[in-house]
């Protein structure tokens, strides 16, 4: 056997054993982190705030996400179990609902990161503008666009015959595959430069209104200015570091994603042997692997920096707020 033989094989026992045994436990946390998550920001005294809204939409697509997509990868490449080639209505809607729940993720997160620099503006006029209600018109719209422009994937999905016994759900339609890649490495690049710049913007904001409170402390006037509706309090702060960290767990895991899907474009008419065609189906799902971990480990993020979120879980695990007497 050639080493350029050898060297396939283990890819392949790499990424099957991957699926197998690793993927199983970060869908079992991601569906803890996720629920935990929901839990927490649909509290009531979180729910009053704009960005616990856009938390709550972000977990629950990444709780969709890890259903839709990684639960199928884990069971098609990890036990050769694929349930929606046999089936075109199942086909069709968990591709859709796969690609709905991947774009709309990050969408709720540059939404969040938009309203943390609103929220910590030194600008009174500007803070009121992160409302509940703006926050409830952004996610229905931006959730309406993707949806509607989505929706042809429902329609040119079939189930596909590639080799004898081999059946995969794709598209029927190369041209529609084209546009496909490039929504998603728009969202994979503008994506994650509108997070950068909205949170790089927020952090600035903060520093901003640090130096501006010893100043701000001299006057009774200016208190009033600062302590105004929607000021940057401790609990915006908690969840701008929050988001923050979300970003970066984002960033840091879907990079080498957005590096594949911009070579997947300029190589695409490229004409591919055999072994290179494996190597490259090997590193995009690795990719797609690792596009998966921000989705499920939000939550254990969110215990290590927030003091806050910790005594929320504590409360929620001790069950003093079902026992509290009100």
């Amino acid at each position: 056997m050639s080493s350029s033989t050898n060297i396939l094989v283990t890819m392949q026992l790499v990424q099957k054993y991957l699926y197998q045994f690793v993927s199983p436990v970060l869908m079992f946390i991601g569906t803890i982190g996720c629920i935990l998550n929901l839990i927490i920001f649909s509290q009531r005294h979180l729910r009053k705030n704009p960005c616990s809204i856009y938390f709550i939409a972000y977990n629950f697509a990444n709780f969709v996400f890890i259903y839709s997509s990684l639960l199928p990868t884990i069971l098609s490449v990890g036990y050769n179990i694929d349930y929606s080639t046999r089936n075109i209505v199942l086909c069709r809607l968990r591709l859709y609902i796969t690609i709905l729940s991947n774009f709309l993720s990050p969408l709720y997160l540059v939404l969040a990161s938009a309203d943390r620099v609103l929220i910590t503006s030194s600008n009174a006029l500007t803070r009121r503008r992160s409302t509940l209600r703006f926050a409830y018109i952004c996610i229905a719209c931006g959730t309406l666009f993707w949806t509607l422009l989505h929706a042809p994937v429902l329609v040119l999905t079939n189930i596909i015959q590639i080799g004898p016994n081999t059946l995969i759900c794709y598209f029927q339609l190369s041209a529609y595959i084209s546009f496909l890649s490039f929504c998603s490495l728009f969202k994979a690049t503008i994506g994650l430069l509108l997070m950068a710049i909205f949170g790089l913007w927020s952090i600035k904001n903060i520093r901003s209104l640090q130096k501006v409170r010893p100043a701000a402390s001299l006057s009774a006037t200016v208190t009033k200015v600062d302590t105004a509706p929607h000021s940057n309090s401790s609990k915006d702060r908690q969840l701008c570091f929050i988001l923050l960290i979300d970003i970066i767990i984002y960033a840091l895991f879907s990079f080498t994603y957005a590096i594949n899907l911009i070579y997947q474009q300029i190589t695409q008419n490229y004409v591919k042997n055999t072994e290179r065609t494996q190597i490259e189906s090997f590193i995009t799902n690795i990719c797609q692997f690792s596009g998966t971990i921000p989705f499920c480990i939000s939550c254990y993020a969110n215990l290590i920096i927030s003091k806050t979120f910790r005594n929320e879980i504590k409360k929620i695990l001790s069950c003093q707020k079902i026992f509290r007497i009100h």
